[in-house]
């Protein structure tokens, strides 16, 4: 599955090669509430096509017609700020209270470049930053390891693109099934595993991947770098165990296990004589999801989600 910004750095990129005139949009700074997070792109050409979203109504019509009109962004880049009055909030059906500026970047042949570095990235599962000057529209781009959130500095905007995160659930369950409902909603790439064939056999959600394997092969082959995050749900040690010991000492960006206390006391007395160190058990999320008293199993994929949102808005995700 693709992210937003592929899908856009990829349209945008079309436009550019077949010599359309066009524009990136992002947004760069909210006050209060925001129909669209920091970062947001959207691709706009003098065609009038678009691509990708920035507050999913009047904005992306407004700036269409602003820059098509010459209004904004002519030869270089320019912030240009929404919701600044009530009346304009009103008008583009921003929040109460809601402001956002978003950058609009007149895009030329120098940028066919390092957008295409940036797609091959991505394509690969890997991570990249671009610093784009305001005064000049000029990107510069480099490896990262792990994305930050955008940053504006003095004359200049550093933000990063990454892969989409992969959630690998061990067990094709019920649980199972409203965890990926809820992550596909949330722009998460899901794949279902389970060595049951039985099980794999009557198990289904539109858009999710499935795998009748040993789990710790899965780890392996499709969940070991740092955009991936693993989760067991089987309540067998036999399966939930292999894909504990392999995911632990991976890159994995987050392993989680279900279970009660006590349960979860037991599995680490259990990883523990099977040669993992303390350090490596430490990073395993058990009893996996915040506490909530949930009991259903919708209200338990509510709570293991909720800890995912929490990480994520906490930079540790």
């Amino acid at each position: 599955m693709k992210t937003v910004d592929e899908i856009v750095f990829a349209r945008v990129l079309e436009w550019l090669e077949r010599g359309d005139r066009c524009w990136l949009c992002t947004i760069v700074a909210t006050v209060g509430a925001s129909p669209r997070p920091l970062g947001s792109l959207m691709g706009v050409s003098e065609s009038g096509e678009l691509i990708g979203s920035l507050s999913g109504g009047c904005i992306e019509d407004d700036l269409l017609e602003k820059v098509r009109g010459g209004e904004l962004a002519h030869d270089n880049p320019l912030i240009h700020p929404y919701g600044v009055t009530p009346e304009e909030n009103e008008r583009l059906g921003l929040p109460c209270g809601g402001r956002l500026e978003v950058l609009i970047e007149p895009l030329s042949s120098d940028h066919l470049a390092p957008m295409r570095e940036i797609l091959t990235a991505l394509r690969q599962r890997r991570c990249r930053r671009r610093l784009v000057s305001i005064a000049t529209g000029q990107w510069q781009i480099a490896p990262i390891d792990l994305t930050e959130p955008l940053e504006r500095q003095e004359g200049s905007i550093q933000q990063d693109f990454g892969p989409m995160r992969h959630l690998l659930l061990v067990g094709a369950n019920e649980l199972a099934r409203c965890i990926a409902e809820l992550a596909t909603a949330m722009n998460y790439a899901v794949t279902v595993c389970d060595p049951r064939q039985d099980r794999i056999a009557q198990w289904e959600v539109a858009g999710v991947q499935t795998v009748c394997a040993m789990p710790d092969d899965v780890v392996r082959e499709r969940a070991a770098d740092a955009h991936s995050l693993v989760i067991t749900l089987t309540h067998d040690p036999r399966i939930d165990d292999m894909a504990l010991m392999e995911a632990l000492q991976s890159q994995a960006r987050y392993v989680g296990a279900l279970g009660s206390e006590r349960t979860s006391a037991k599995r680490r007395e259990r990883l523990l004589q099977l040669d993992l160190t303390e350090s490596e058990i430490a990073r395993l999320h058990a009893p996996v999801g915040l506490p909530i008293g949930s009991k259903s199993a919708m209200e338990i994929a509510v709570a293991i989600m909720a800890e995912l949102v929490q990480l994520k808005a906490q930079c540790k995700l």
